[in-house]
């Protein structure tokens, strides 16, 4: 702990109110977690990333995941918090500090020992050498990322600088016209309280000032913004304590990169790394001295001494501030005549927002629906999300990229209005690891499209109809993967006239079976499938899966002539990835004040709306759409898939849907508008996925590959579809599920095929 109260001339009484106040009140005495975060602000964090064994270092991007959380890498074993060492045996990182699930926990140093091969985790090393087994499901992590400070996405991003990196002539500035006497008081300066008083009586108002840099950080993190006689009595106690805990170094650095530097492009500008890219398009520690003093000017009144609205009240602000540098003996006299004799210097390049906006919409909302008065203004909070940073990263540049080589394809694409959504659910969880909900290199869209475009999916949601037939089938026996189905013309009388379905190809192939209707993804023989079924009971297994049908269904329902979200989809797939329950998507998992005291937790939520069995079957079918039939696009290298097309009519939207690894993923590709797409979704949102897939699955694999218990497998009859012996010629092996198998071909009394559904 660090004094600076008995040089600053304080009265005893006053250091003991302090003190005592400090003790009284809840968590007047900040920890270094409070540091980071103010009462008055909020706080959106990425999950934590949990290490597995068994994998390697570059299976978990281990570097570049560290890079994220901007860490060190040294050349032995780290011994301060932001540090890791990568070896050829070992791999060590010094975790930081942080909070998580309302738990704070310290710095702490990780071991992890390799194989000195692949790099292979084999388990946790002390620093004795001896390795112990990494405990199942529980095991070391990395600490949570900052996402955003506001879930309204209306802030720039932030571009946080540290003090030992940023040139003195970048700061100076601001203690000269803010407070010259910092690194001289202990939180409060009776200089200055005395200085603002006389002016003020003066003036018979407000004038001046007398805050301290502790002070102002003090009310803009932890204070509301009511000039009563109480605040500022706990704005000067708060002080007292903050600079009691904390380096003057510490108290700059915060200042610096929390302070408010305005509006650019309707975002605020947070921080002087934000402000140096906003208003100069460099970063902070490349900033003049004429550039510096600008920033420092805004700080009074950002929007009156806006340098683009108001650019000559900035300029003599500016030049106050450095007249101000030049009496401190801060600068020299040249140096500040030639910076007030320059022009303002803005470069104005834009900013971003801060964050992934529409993710940040999405956990605003579903934290809004669960705590009310949640988005109070000036209300901090905390809010832990289970965003994966850099599958985050990933899923936007395979969309960016996915839509740059569509437009390079396509020119009649170029005019405007193309744009993708992708949702990477975890297939175990239903946590939402990745979501975008639109085209990422566009900085004024804000529709998402992931969570409110609703559009046809088209085949996308055949297997749900073969879910149903091999479930249930309605009130009738179900169907088998070696059921044969009627692949012909057909018609069906409808109050509105025939309704004649055709395949996408136009052509008939005669009587096939029902893995391949699904993995050529043939419509008529669905359609037939379902009619068998009954088209009632297709569309209310739809219903138990999350995708919406009206009531009551039109029977093109089984081609995807309804709506839906690619975030309903990618709900609908995970009955069969995990196989038979629907997980709830879970962007958020808990809410809590700046403090700790939780306001919402958020629970994962699944229901079983199919066997596993059954479901498992119709993955196996998806598994053969990406060997060999209409989702081969999506194939990856040495990773089973199961996945699925869809094209709606007239080709205007184009869908990949599936699963690889422990990751359910969905991706849409569409014009905004009523147009065309004219690309079919292996074509148009196949390569964003495999993309996505390729760079993520490998951090997320399947826990367990083998089928359910009542899966068996049998040889039937490629011709026919009965049960016939391995050795018969025309033998292919085929999954069932037990007690639902179809008739046997006997020796000496041949059966009859069973006649296909028609």
């Amino acid at each position: 702990m660090r004094i600076h109260l008995c040089s600053a001339g304080y009265p005893a009484a006053l250091i003991l109110i302090a003190a005592l106040f400090g003790t009284a009140a809840d968590a007047a005495v900040p920890n270094r977690l409070e540091m980071e975060q103010g009462r008055s602000e909020t706080r959106v964090m990425s999950a934590p990333y949990r290490i597995r064994p068994g994998r390697t270092v570059s299976d978990h991007d281990l570097v570049e995941r560290l890079s994220i959380r901007r860490y060190t890498r040294v050349h032995r074993r780290p011994e301060n918090p932001g540090e890791f060492f990568y070896g050829d045996d070992v791999f060590w990182i010094f975790r930081r500090e942080h909070r998580t699930g309302g738990v704070a926990y310290p710095p702490s140093l990780i071991g992890l020992a390799l194989d000195g091969k692949r790099g292979t985790i084999l388990g946790l090393r002390d620093l004795n050498g001896r390795v112990k087994p990494i405990p199942a499901p529980a095991g070391p992590w990395l600490e949570p990322v900052l996402l955003a400070e506001s879930l309204m996405s209306d802030r720039a991003a932030r571009h946080s600088l540290d003090l030992d990196n940023i040139p003195e002539h970048v700061w100076r500035p601001l203690l000269a016209i803010e407070d010259s006497r910092f690194f001289r008081h202990g939180g409060l300066d009776s200089r200055a309280i005395a200085r603002a008083a006389r002016a003020n009586m003066k003036e018979s108002g407000i004038a001046q000032g007398g805050s301290t840099l502790t002070q102002q950080l003090i009310k803009n993190r932890d204070l509301t913004p009511k000039q009563t006689l109480g605040r500022k009595m706990s704005e000067a106690v708060r002080a007292l304590m903050l600079e009691l805990t904390y380096s003057k170094r510490e108290i700059l650095q915060a200042y610096l990169n929390q302070v408010y530097l305005g509006h650019m492009d309707g975002l605020a500008v947070h921080g002087y790394g934000a402000g140096a890219r906003a208003y100069f398009s460099k970063q902070a520690e490349d900033l003049t001295l004429a550039e510096a003093a600008l920033l420092a000017a805004i700080i009074q009144g950002p929007n009156r001494l806006h340098p683009v609205r108001h650019p000559e009240q900035a300029r003599k602000r500016r030049n106050l501030v450095l007249a101000r540098m030049e009496s401190e003996g801060w600068a020299e006299a040249a140096a500040v005549r030639a910076a007030r004799d320059s022009s303002l210097g803005l470069n104005l390049e834009g900013v971003r927002a801060q964050g992934p906006g529409y993710f940040l919409a999405y956990a605003a909302a579903e934290s809004a629906a669960r705590v009310e008065g949640l988005l109070e203004n000036g209300r901090g909070v905390r809010v832990e999300t289970t965003l994966d940073t850099l599958l985050q990263q990933r899923a936007e540049q395979a969309v960016a990229e996915g839509l740059q080589e569509l437009k390079h394809n396509n020119r009649r694409l170029r005019a405007g209005g193309l744009s993708a959504a992708l949702v990477a659910l975890h297939a175990e969880t239903g946590e939402v690891l990745a979501y975008v909900g639109g085209d990422p290199s566009s900085s004024t869209d804000r529709f998402d499209r992931a969570r409110n475009g609703r559009r046809q999916p088209g085949s996308a949601v055949k297997p749900f109809v073969l879910l149903e037939a091999l479930e249930d089938c309605g009130d009738r026996r179900p169907l088998t993967l070696s059921t044969r189905v009627a692949d012909q013309p057909l018609t069906i009388d409808l109050p509105s006239g025939p309704w004649r379905p055709e395949n996408h190809d136009r052509t008939y192939k005669g009587d096939i079976n029902v893995r391949t209707a699904m993995a050529e993804s043939r419509n008529v023989p669905l359609v037939r499938i379902a009619r068998r079924c009954g088209m009632e009971a297709v569309a209310d297994r739809f219903r138990k899966a999350g995708l919406p049908v009206p009531e009551p269904a039109p029977p093109s329902f089984v081609l995807g002539s309804v709506e839906t979200t690619p975030l309903e989809l990618a709900r609908a797939y995970t009955v069969l990835a995990t196989p038979g329950k629907v997980l709830e998507p879970l962007p958020v998992t808990r809410v809590e004040q700046p403090g700790g005291r939780p306001l919402a937790g958020l629970r994962r939520r699944s229901r079983r709306v199919a066997r596993p069995a059954s479901a498992w079957l119709v993955q196996d079918t998806l598994r053969t759409a990406v060997e060999s039939g209409t989702a081969s696009s999506g194939a990856l290298v040495g990773i089973p898939v199961a996945a699925k097309t869809g094209s709606s009519s007239r080709l205007r939207d184009a869908w990949f849907a599936g699963n690889a690894g422990s990751i359910v993923a969905v991706v849409w590709v569409g014009r905004d508008g009523d147009e065309p797409l004219g690309v079919s979704g292996s074509r148009a949102a196949g390569p964003i996925w495999k993309a996505f897939m390729e760079a993520a699955v490998a951090a997320y694999p399947m826990v367990d590959t083998d089928p359910p218990v009542n899966i068996v497998e049998r040889y039937v009859d490629r011709r026919t579809g009965l049960l016939v012996r391995e050795r018969n010629p025309r033998a292919v092996s085929e999954y069932f599920r037990r007690g639902v198998l179809p008739p046997r071909d006997r020796v000496f009394r041949r059966d009859r095929p069973v006649p296909p559904v028609r």
